[in-house]
């Protein structure tokens, strides 16, 4: 497999596993999770990855967002889960990333 080939499977248990591990009331960025998968320029295939994701993994996917802090358009529910954890939103309806980005660095 070539250097920028990404091998799709491995890659979605990669993001799978990165999304499981962010704990309640912080958020993570599409890019973010891509970079911690290993591959930072592919957050939109992790989109992808996440939107496909069977509900049955219980992924807390709601828990990933833009760069933005933006939450997905056609998901109004993603916004009441994050406020029922205790993310934290800007007036300008998006999640205030420098309260609510997860540091994995920092016990949370």
């Amino acid at each position: 497999m070539g250097k920028n080939t990404v091998d799709v499977a491995v890659f979605r248990q990669q993001v799978y596993d990165v999304v499981a591990a962010i704990p309640r009331g912080k958020v993570l960025a599409y890019g973010d999770v891509a970079w911690l998968a290993g591959r930072p320029r592919h957050a939109r295939l992790v989109g992808r990855l996440l939107g496909d994701a069977p509900p049955d993994r219980g992924l807390p996917c709601h828990r990933v967002v833009n760069s933005a802090g933006r939450t997905a358009p056609h998901w109004p529910g993603q916004v009441e889960w994050l406020k029922a954890e205790g993310v934290v939103f800007r007036p300008n309806g998006c999640v205030d990333m420098k309260a609510c980005r997860w540091s994995m660095d920092v016990a949370d």
